[in-house]
């Protein structure tokens, strides 16, 4: 009897599950693709080749929410049609009702790990890719209805596009605070992307350039500039960012910072040492100190960054397993048929208590305020309160 009851509370698990994540995870790709869409002003082209990037993310984010949806219901609807009361008169423990739901959530939990990890090493950079690569799409669609494109690094406002061409344009860059901001007054100009290079050319044809206010000078013949397709972007490319690494370089770069960090110890103890030795004072208040300092500070940083990015994947991973944990025997005590009501009373607390813990604790782990391990926080509480309900189920 237990068996065959296993075996039904998992086919209907397993049923309503796929369902509901196919439909889940269409919506969420659908809000995803369409914000960045919207963002950068994607046309159709970029935006069919960003859907397999973020599938994983799609994914990652779509599983959690769809287990926990599908337990309120399946166990929801058994507790109201009085199954579970029935199955505890025969003398089945709820824990064999139970069962099924908490292994499907171990294992989407594995999966849900594996997901994160791919969404971050490999979903994020090529969403990061494709839109670097399309900016002449991006900058065109623009200048055609709104006539300028802009961003902290570069902007131009043109008088017109006739076709390729960009008629009166003028061009503005600001590679950074410290850099003089450099301007371009054309007749004509064009835009040419080199994949290959990964690079952008500018071609200006009898053009006035200004560098701050010390600098100018016209060229009345055409000209390329050739500029990296990230600075035109403003989108810089996230290789060698903690957290767009996947779990398996995290170790080697997490070895390799902690010598960095050491070598650059060493090296201001030695120059702290030789300036008090030597009564040079002085050097221990100059900028270069404090840009080692700084220097210092931002590979800790950096540490920080790589020393929480494994457990963040593992806890948002098993963030399937927390929320089974608590939802299907709240499902059970409810004895309603109404799976919204109990959806929404197992979720509203996990919205408003579970996430901003995860992200709070994750912002004072990445600042080395706690120790990584703390990240699974509110993974535990919310295990620790599906164990109470658990007891109120078996107990009544």
């Amino acid at each position: 009897m237990p068996s065959a009851v296993t075996r039904y509370i998992t086919k209907e698990l397993l049923g309503w599950f796929s369902l509901w994540l196919v439909l889940l995870t269409l919506l969420v790709i659908i809000i995803l693709v369409g914000q960045e869409a919207v963002r950068t002003n994607l046309g159709l082209g970029p935006i069919l080749r960003l859907l397999p990037f973020v599938l994983p993310t799609s994914l990652a984010y779509a599983v959690p929410g769809t287990i926990l949806f599908t337990v309120c219901l399946v166990y929801g609807r058994m507790s109201a049609d009085n199954e579970v009361l029935a199955t505890k008169a025969l003398g089945i423990s709820p824990l064999a009702l139970l069962w099924p739901a908490y292994i499907l959530a171990f294992v989407l939990s594995l999966v849900g790990v594996w997901l994160n990890d791919l969404s971050y090493s490999w979903g994020q950079l090529g969403v990061q890719r494709v839109v670097i690569q399309s900016i002449e799409e991006i900058v065109y669609g623009m200048l055609r209805t709104q006539k300028s494109y802009a961003n902290q690094r570069f902007s131009i406002v043109v008088k017109d596009v006739q076709g390729r061409k960009l008629i009166k344009p003028f061009i503005t860059f600001q590679a950074g605070r410290d850099m003089p901001v450099v301007t371009i007054s054309a007749e004509e100009a064009e835009l040419q992307t080199n994949l290959s290079r990964n690079t952008m050319t500018l071609i200006l044809d009898r053009f006035e350039l200004k560098v701050g206010d010390t600098a100018h000078g016209y060229i009345p013949t055409r000209e390329a500039r050739e500029y990296p397709l990230e600075f035109l972007s403003a989108r810089d490319s996230r290789q060698g960012n903690p957290a767009n690494l996947p779990i398996s370089q995290i170790a080697g770069e997490t070895a390799a910072q902690v010598r960095l960090i050491e070598e650059l110890e060493q090296s201001l103890a030695a120059e702290a040492a030789l300036a008090l030795v030597t009564g040079e004072f002085g050097e221990l208040r100059d900028a270069t100190w404090k840009a080692r300092r700084s220097q210092l500070t931002a590979a800790r940083g950096r540490l920080y960054r790589l020393q929480t990015e494994p457990w963040r994947r593992w806890a948002a991973g098993f963030s399937s397993l927390a929320f089974v944990l608590v939802g299907a025997p709240l499902a059970i005590l409810l004895r309603k048929s109404d799976v919204m009501t109990i959806f929404g009373g197992a979720f509203v607390p996990i919205l408003i208590g579970y996430y901003p813990l995860f992200a709070g604790c994750i912002d004072r782990v990445k600042a080395g305020a706690l120790p990584p391990c703390t990240v699974w926080t509110a993974n535990l509480l919310l295990a620790a309160v599906g164990v109470w309900l658990l007891r109120r189920v078996i107990r009544y």
